[in-house]
């Protein structure tokens, strides 16, 4: 997520952290051209059924990932160029149980490239964080072998946060995270799924990140459903831990959490609807340590090394999520 910032926000609470126009042009803009595409793709359809995509079990992904896309293993190992846009928005853009909107509504926008078991990709998101960048652009590439009845996806991702607006001492928020997850069918209908990620310097922060994750999918059978409708329902947990900050940020370790979420996905051909339920275990002074929200707010009890004015932010609570996409192959 944003770079936990709590001692730079201990000096400087003014922070506005607001999202620039700049960011909801750039990924509004892709996502209303993607959809334009959509529109013309579903237009020269022909009339014949076809599966619906299953969108994977949500772990705690970021945004519009590939991971989140449900995209089917190759057919029969074929090596072939292919191509898939996402696009969409969100009422909150919630990260591991955590927003990176502030609260408010998100939009997002991705590309990726497929061939064969390999696949690379970019993607688009309107942030709300304190060092105030104008998007989040992540940049995926990786491997999605099938082994026995499990599906892999083994990646890398590089997240960018360009047009930041940081105090003197901050070094910016750019990172990179190496993940795996695995996921398989048991029966007909129920779906598993696990994985697990690190960074060597999450947010830039001198800590190393490590993440740890299941869950668990129900699909309803097809032939309970109108054509073309398909409905999921899924639930996961995930667990973060982390290793030290760097000195100009205090040197302790972050706060470590669970996160949990559930919810349900309608998919209509390329048009999927997800409703989700997300929360962490963190305390509203512990969220700020880790969050180094610009608006939190003092009431909380304090901490004479982590938070010594008892700061507290509502960034990691309950929350309910809306997000609708399209997906267009």
């Amino acid at each position: 997520m944003g770079r936990v910032m709590s001692s730079w926000c201990r000096n400087d609470c003014e922070l506005l952290g607001a999202i620039t126009l700049k960011a909801l042009l750039v990924a509004g803009a892709g996502w209303l051209c993607i959809e334009s595409m959509a529109a013309r793709a579903a237009l020269a359809q022909s009339s014949t059924p076809t599966a619906q995509a299953v969108p994977a079990i949500n772990l705690g992904g970021r945004g519009w990932s590939g991971a989140q896309s449900g995209r089917a293993a190759p057919d029969g190992g074929k090596n072939q160029l292919e191509f898939e846009f996402r696009g969409g928005l969100a009422s909150d853009y919630i990260y591991r149980g955590v927003t990176l909107s502030d609260r408010k509504p998100a939009v997002g926008a991705a590309i990726e490239a497929t061939y064969g078991l390999l696949y690379a990709g970019v993607a688009v998101a309107s942030v709300k964080l304190p060092t105030q960048p104008a998007a989040e652009i992540s940049m995926s590439g990786g491997i999605r072998p099938t082994l026995g009845v499990i599906d892999f996806d083994l990646g890398v991702t590089h997240f960018r946060y360009p047009g930041e607006n940081p105090a003197a001492e901050s070094k910016g928020i750019d990172y990179w995270e190496a993940a795996i997850r695995g996921q398989t069918k048991l029966g007909e209908s129920v779906r598993i799924g696990g994985g697990f990620a690190y960074s060597p310097n999450v947010s830039n922060t001198g800590a190393w990140s490590r993440y740890a994750a299941g869950g668990i999918g129900y699909d309803m059978p097809s032939r309970i459903l109108p054509a073309d409708i398909g409905v999921s329902f899924t639930a996961a947990t995930g667990y973060s831990w982390f290793g030290h900050q760097s000195l100009d940020l205090g040197g302790f370790p972050l706060p470590a959490y669970l996160n949990w979420q559930a919810g349900m996905t309608i998919t209509r051909k390329m048009v999927n609807l997800d409703l989700r339920y997300h929360d962490t275990n963190l305390s509203k002074e512990n969220c700020f340590v880790f969050t180094g929200d610009p608006n939190a707010r003092p009431g909380g009890r304090p901490d004479p090394i982590t938070n010594p004015d008892g700061l507290t932010s509502r960034w990691c609570g309950a929350t309910f999520v809306a997000r609708l996409w399209f997906a267009l192959n």
